[in-house]
C-alpha cells in the first residue's frame, strides 16, 4: 500500500520513539556543549563595553565576591542587557521548534506566519498614534502578537486545522501586519519613525531589570508546559488520523501548543523586538546537530541563546564606536539559512 505524505511534511522523517527524547546520547552530548557555548557567549557579552572587564572578573561580580565599582558596572547596567540577549534567544529558539513541529513544516516560524509581524504593528501604532502613553512597548508588543496568533488560528480553522492552512493563512496575515506598519511609519513624525524603527529591528540596547521580569516569570511558566507537550507533539508527527487512533486530542494539544509558542514569542518580541530570522534558524540548526526527526525545543532554545548573544557581540564590535541592533546581524545570517530551507523543500517536492 502506497503512503501519500501531504506536502508540508515532506522535510521531516518519521519520528523517533518518545522514550528517546533528550536521554538520547547525542542529543545530551549536544545540549550540554550548547549551554557552555551560551554561558560563555554570556559572560563574554557582559564583559565587553567601554570599559573592559576581564571574565575573572566577571565571574567574581556574578558570584557577588567582586569590588563594588566592577559589581555595579555588571549587575546594573550590563547583566540586563546578557540576559535579555539569553532569555530572548531561548524564548525564540523554542517557540520556533514548538511551531515547526506542530505545523510539520521547517519554515513555519513566528517571523514567517505573522506573530512578530503583528507586535511590530501594535508597537508602531501605539508611538504613532500616541497609544504608548497608557500602555508599555511590552504591553503593546504582547498585545499585537497574541492578537496576530489568534487571528492567524482563526483564519485557518475549518473543521480543524492543519499545518499547512497555518502556514499560508499566517503568511497573509504577516504581509497585512507589515503593509499596516508601513503605513503606519510613513504617517508618523519623523522622531516617531526613528523611534520605531529602533525597536522594529530588534534591539537589546538600554535594557533593564524592569523589561527582564514578565519575560523570566512567562518563561518560568510556559517551557516546562512545551516539555510536557512534547510527547504528544510527537504523536501528531504520524498524521491526524493516527494521533485521533492513539487516542490525542489533536485540536486540544495543537491549541495548547500554538498558545505557548505565541506566548514565548510575544514576551521575546516585546522585551527585545523582532530579533529576525532566530526562530526559523535555531530549531533547523538544533535539529540537525542533534539527528532527531524533529526540532528539540530544549537545543533549540539553547541554539537562539548562542545565536542572540553571537550576535549581539558582533554587532557592537563590528562598527567602531557603533553599536549595531542585534536583529541587523541575525538576519544576515539567517537569510542564508531561509534560502537553503527554500531550496531544500522545493528538491523534496514541496516548494511549489
Amino acid at each position: 500500500m502506497t503512503t501519500h505524505l501531504a506536502p508540508d511534511r515532506v522535510p521531516f522523517r518519521l519520528p523517533t520513539p518518545p522514550i528517546s527524547g533528550i536521554l538520547r546520547p547525542r542529543m545530551l552530548a549536544v545540549c550540554l556543549a550548547l549551554a557552555a557555548a551560551a554561558f560563555l557567549a554570556f559572560c563574554v557579552e557582559t564583559s565587553v563595553g567601554d570599559i573592559p572587564i576581564p571574565l575573572t572578573d566577571v565571574m567574581k561580580a556574578l558570584a557577588g565576591t567582586g569590588d563594588p565599582g566592577t559589581e555595579l558596572i555588571v549587575h546594573e547596567l550590563r547583566l540586563p542587557r546578557a540576559l535579555a540577549g539569553l532569555l530572548v534567544g531561548i524564548a525564540f529558539g523554542v517557540s520556533g521548534a514548538l511551531l515547526q513541529t506542530v505545523t510539520l513544516n521547517p519554515l513555519a516560524s513566528p517571523d514567517m506566519i505573522g506573530i512578530t509581524q503583528g507586535a511590530g504593528t501594535a508597537v508602531v501604532a501605539g508611538i504613532v498614534l500616541g497609544w504608548d502613553a497608557g500602555m508599555s512597548t511590552q504591553a503593546l508588543g504582547l498585545l499585537g502578537a497574541l492578537t496576530a496568533g489568534l487571528l492567524v488560528y482563526a483564519l485557518a480553522w475549518k473543521r480543524g486545522t492543519t499545518g499547512y492552512r497555518i502556514v499560508l493563512v499566517g503568511v497573509g496575515v504577516a504581509w497585512i501586519c507589515t503593509s499596516a506598519t508601513d503605513y503606519l511609519m510613513a504617517r508618523g513624525q519623523r522622531f516617531q519613525a526613528q523611534a520605531a524603527l529602533g525597536w522594529l529591528v530588534g534591539n537589546l540596547n538600554g535594557r533593564t531589570w524592569d523589561q527582564i521580569g514578565p519575560l523570566a516569570l512567562t518563561m518560568a511558566v510556559l517551557l516546562p508546559v512545551s516539555l510536557l507537550l512534547g510527547r504528544q507533539m510527537r504523536i501528531l508527527q504520524l498524521g491526524d488520523d493516527v494521533a485521533r487512533g492513539l487516542g490525542t486530542r489533536v485540536q486540544v494539544v495543537r491549541i495548547a501548543v500554538l498558545l505557548v509558542a505565541v506566548g514565548l514569542v510575544a514576551f521575546g518580541t516585546a522585551t527585545a523586538g523582532p530579533v529576525a530570522f532566530v526562530a526559523l534558524a535555531a530549531p533547523q540548526i538544533a535539529q540537525r546537530l542533534c539527528g532527531t526527526a524533529f526540532p528539540p525545543p530544549v537545543a533549540a532554545g539553547l541554539t537562539g541563546a548562542v545565536m542572540v548573544l553571537g550576535s549581539d557581540l558582533i554587532a557592537r564590535k563590528l562598527v567602531p564606536d557603533t553599536e549595531l541592533p542585534v536583529g541587523i546581524v541575525t538576519g544576515v545570517l539567517g537569510a542564508p539559512v531561509l534560502l537553503w530551507l527554500l531550496v531544500r523543500a522545493n528538491r523534496a517536492g514541496s516548494g511549489g
